[in-house]
């Protein structure tokens, strides 16, 4: 079937990725299928990540449908992207119905892309995930592809300016789909994800060809690391003073 929209928007994200000369490798993408409904799982360290995350099934010809907040859809340029992609909103007040949306998508034969954290990690490491990938998978009765992507954040991310300066690389790694047959236990689902992924990432951050390039570039790299990017308890103390903020915005 034609794509109108995503076909040309791949196009030109290419286009740029040459003109930034961002030097992007993926690996794993024989697992994504060719025909087929399936859950593709990213972690979550920038605000590009879907982009990427969705061009590691591009080498098999599919087109990743994601699941992101509804707020782009009000967006005068994101908004009319994002329909013509058909990815798919969600209203976090109204969670059931962007999965009804998702779950008949993934029934059709298309790849729903799905970020765990639900929000970017500003630690750059995993945090919790929601056990929405594995029940979803098992509904629909597809595979979840275990995804991640590194050196994304280094473009856009929490807390800092955007740079979209030349030679950077990005790593999208793409690792053993996951079956989750009817009965099984969702939280071991969505543990052997976890656990998956965890191995992924740092596989992927041990081939990563770039090191920082002094003292004062060292923030996107985890704290676990030798980087200065926050703990995983100090992101979640962020997390937390990010969403009392937004509460008290909301207060008339």
């Amino acid at each position: 079937m034609a794509e109108p929209v995503y076909g040309p928007v791949i196009v030109a994200a290419k286009t740029l990725f040459t003109c930034l000369g961002i030097d992007v490798t993926m690996q794993g993408t024989g697992y994504v299928p060719r025909q087929g409904g399936a859950v593709l799982a990213s972690n979550h360290v920038g605000y590009l990540d879907f982009i990427f995350a969705g061009l590691g099934a591009d080498p098999s010809g599919r087109h990743v449908r994601f699941m992101a907040k509804d707020s782009i859809w009000k967006h005068p340029v994101g908004g009319p992207l994002m329909r013509g992609m058909k990815h798919i909103p969600v209203d976090r007040d109204a969670g059931a119905d962007s999965f009804l949306v998702a779950r008949e998508a993934l029934r059709r034969g298309e790849i729903v892309g799905i970020f765990p954290e639900a929000t970017i990690s500003r630690s750059f490491e995993l945090k919790e995930f929601k056990s929405g990938v594995a029940r979803l998978a098992q509904d629909s009765g597809v595979p979840i592809l275990p995804t991640v992507v590194w050196g994304t954040q280094r473009f856009m991310t929490k807390g800092r300016p955007r740079d979209f300066s030349r030679g950077k690389a990005v790593l999208i790694t793409i690792g053993e789909p996951i079956d989750v047959p009817a009965g099984a236990d969702l939280d071991e689902v969505t543990r052997r994800l976890q656990e998956d992924m965890r191995a992924l990432l740092a596989e992927t951050m041990d081939r990563y060809p770039q090191a920082p390039h002094g003292p004062d570039d060292t923030w996107w790299i985890p704290a676990s690391r030798g980087g200065t990017a926050p703990t995983p308890s100090e992101a979640t103390r962020l997390d937390r003073l990010e969403l009392l903020e937004r509460a008290r915005r909301k207060t008339p």
